[in-house]
């Protein structure tokens, strides 16, 4: 996207100009989509690819691209991670912090967004309430527009329940005795509840149009939010930051001092699945809390088996018959140990639990009749599903037992228990469904950046929605309990809120930073790729306010960053928006070069490496202080650190080192081994945390 000029001009105006200029035989209202005036210059437009053509021609045109279809990646959490509600808060300065999240709209109805007690707007704010037909704001909820197309709903009501989610997970108020169903009751709260809160709606049932994400950008930076929570992102890793709504819009957003927080994915646990690469992006996985939902199976013989399962239901501990999905098929389907919908034979099913092979969906179980269903887990789920009928998911050996109870007893029964909460003692865990780095554009920047609760999270819903989404499902629910990146990416937004509280001032990467370095250390233990999984790790949002050094970057050091990837001019400038220029150097800049709380660096496999990450770090801590270097590795690398002391006389310092990582061949022998380690610099109070991580890849 463009620049806006600073002289007297007209965005609109200027895009019909073009726009008559290339279109042929038709309406250039009809062509004309969305016009981006506020914020950065640019236009959406259907266009033929004759016509993409001639304008992708023009001089004054940066770039042209085709908008891409996004989607969404789908308590007692933030006690979980520390922020409690009696945990230090700058009153008055989180209730001038406003969170603008770009999601499916939001339910204003919502005890949640209540006003009670908020006084009007700040002063900084810009925007206004465009919510559409019968949508009110408040003191609360600050502001809301919508983006949508003809076919879809002209208002920014939440009716998918994801934004309503979103939305009070990071900033919701705090609502005394919710639950759902029962389960997971207490305290539903954000973790700035004082915070302001601005909707964007630019995602429908299909999904979220890249013209959309633009225009909801564009209006969030000129409504002037500091912080901007996107909970959904492309099926599949962008190429590059070019064709990236999502990275263009947080760029802009980057320049006027605005984090944005980005959902990593849920495509896990394969590698080179992370969505959200931009490195002046905070990318977010998502991991566990001590709070796991489960519900249990009850066998005729009294053999009680545990499984995963939202289960809302209650049978009374009525046993029913018990059939397996194989045996009950209709005559032409081979499917039914899937229990797919129309395979199974309604006849032998009604009234009955039905075992099948299936990870998730009863679908197919409720349209025949039965009463309940027992799944069978992939080998890596780990997250509870709510369901259509009283259902659980069971290990493999699990649902192995009840297969043969069924082979083996001449008229089989079972019960399914309503879920219930326990507790989880190896909390936190990255969740299998967390998109796993590497970077697939950048590998030197290490992705995601770190991880927060993102499993079974309850929060508010829209009333107007099942909690399955199914249309058979006939329930309506207030609060309800999802899992996804999608719930852990509100929290890292509720946390950057939360230090923006603290320190108003501070750039977004400055913000990052003090997230990232204070984040806790994982257990590597049974996690794939750990540092591709959950980068710095846990987040801690008190540390986070305290990080003592910050590695900051300016929009300069990422136009550098640009260039050493190999950016030409019209792309860069497509990304910056202002005439930005390569500098005129005979060395490019290294991705591991960028001034980022974490250092990567991708080596051969079977060859010695020596690599060296350059930074620069900011002292927000003790005007006068002295910090040390320490470092930490299991692998057979040596890290060099120098200097290995950093003395700061004064606030706001900077000091710069150089980290140096060797290894010989046999360090990393293979694509994707891994020499995991880690920096800490210490003044003694602060503790300012950096992975440092080599992998091997053949390139």
């Amino acid at each position: 996207m463009g620049s806006l000029p600073t002289e007297q001009y007209s965005p609109l105006s200027n895009h019909f100009s073009l726009l008559q200029e290339v279109v042929e035989g038709s309406s250039i209202e009809n062509s004309l989509l969305r016009s981006y005036k506020r914020s950065f210059n640019g236009f959406a437009a259907k266009l033929t690819d004759i016509e993409r053509q001639k304008l992708a021609s023009r001089k004054e045109v940066v770039s042209v691209f085709p908008s891409k279809t996004y989607h969404l990646h789908t308590t007692r959490s933030w006690d979980f991670i520390g922020l409690a509600g009696t945990v230090e808060r700058n009153a008055a300065a989180e209730s001038d912090v406003i969170v603008g999240f770009i999601d499916t709209g939001i339910w204003p109805e919502s005890e949640s967004f209540n006003d009670e007690g908020f006084g009007p707007p700040p002063n900084k704010w810009k925007g206004e309430c465009k919510g559409g037909k019968n949508f009110t704001c408040n003191n609360k909820i600050i502001g809301a527009r919508y983006y949508s197309t003809s076919n879809e709903s002209k208002t920014a009501r939440d009716d998918i329940g994801h934004g309503s989610h979103t939305a009070s997970t990071a900033a919701g108020n705090k609502v005394k005795d919710v639950s759902f169903y029962g389960i997971a009751h207490g305290t539903a709260r954000g973790g700035v509840p004082s915070a302001r809160i601005a909707a964007y709606k630019a995602c429908y049932p299909n999904g979220c149009e890249e013209a959309s994400l633009l225009a909801a950008f564009d209006d969030a930076i000129a409504d002037g939010v500091d912080i901007i929570s996107i909970s959904l992102g492309p099926d599949l890793p962008n190429a590059d930051f070019s064709h990236d709504a999502v990275a263009i819009g947080a760029f802009h957003a980057m320049e006027k001092g605005i984090l944005t927080s980005q959902s990593a994915g849920n495509s896990g646990p394969a590698e080179a699945t992370v969505g959200s690469i931009a490195p002046w992006i905070l990318s977010v996985a998502a991991s566990s809390t001590d709070r796991q939902i489960i519900d249990k199976v009850v066998l005729g013989n009294r053999k009680t088996l545990a499984g995963i399962g939202i289960n809302g239901f209650s049978l009374n501990g009525t046993t029913f018959p018990l059939v397996d999905g194989k045996n009950v098929a209709v005559s032409d389907c081979s499917d039914s140990s899937f229990c797919s919908v129309g395979c199974l034979n309604s006849t032998l099913v009604k009234g009955k639990i039905i075992l099948c092979d299936k990870p998730q969906g009863d679908d197919g179980a409720s349209s025949a009749g039965a009463v309940g269903s027992i799944l069978k887990n992939e080998p890596f789920q780990d997250d509870a599903s709510i369901f259509l009928l009283p259902a659980s998911s069971l290990s493999v050996d699990r649902h192995d037992i009840v297969a043969s109870y069924i082979n083996s007893t001449k008229e089989p029964r079972a019960t399914i228990l309503k879920s219930e909460a326990v507790k989880d003692r190896n909390a936190p865990k990255i969740a299998s469904f967390s998109s796993r780095g590497p970077n697939i554009f950048a590998p030197e920047i290490l992705k995601p950046d770190m991880t927060a609760p993102g499993t079974e999270i309850l929060a508010a819903y829209s009333p107007i929605v099942s909690p399955t989404s199914s249309d058979e499902d006939k329930r309506r629910v207030k609060y309800s309990i999802l899992s996804g990146t999608s719930m852990a990416c509100p929290h890292a937004s509720g946390v950057a809120a939360y230090v923006k509280t603290f320190h108003p001032n501070w750039s977004a990467a400055a913000i990052k930073s003090a997230i990232m370095t204070t984040a806790s250390p994982m257990n590597a233990t049974k996690i794939l790729a750990a540092e591709l999984a959950y980068g710095s790790g846990q987040i801690n949002p008190t540390k986070a306010t305290h990080p003592g050094l910050v590695y900051d970057a300016s929009k300069e050091d990422y136009i550098k960053l640009l260039c050493g990837l190999g950016y030409d001019e019209k792309d860069l400038r497509l990304i910056s928006g202002d005439n930005s220029t390569c500098p005129k150097v005979s060395t490019k800049t290294l991705a591991r070069n960028l001034n980022y709380p974490s250092m990567t660096a991708m080596v051969k496999p079977s060859k010695s490496f020596n690599v060296t990450f350059h930074r620069t770090v900011t002292n927000v801590g003790f005007a006068n202080s002295t910090y040390k270097a320490t470092t930490f590795t299991k692998s057979k690398v040596k890290i060099v650190v120098e200097p290995e002391v950093l003395s700061f006389k004064s606030l706001y310092e900077k000091k710069s080192f150089v980290v140096s990582v060797t290894g010989g061949q046999r360090v990393l022998p293979t694509d994707y081994s891994m020499a995991p380690s880690s920096l800490v610099w210490s003044d003694g109070t602060h503790s300012v945390r950096s992975p440092v991580f080599v992998f091997a890849l053949l390139t």
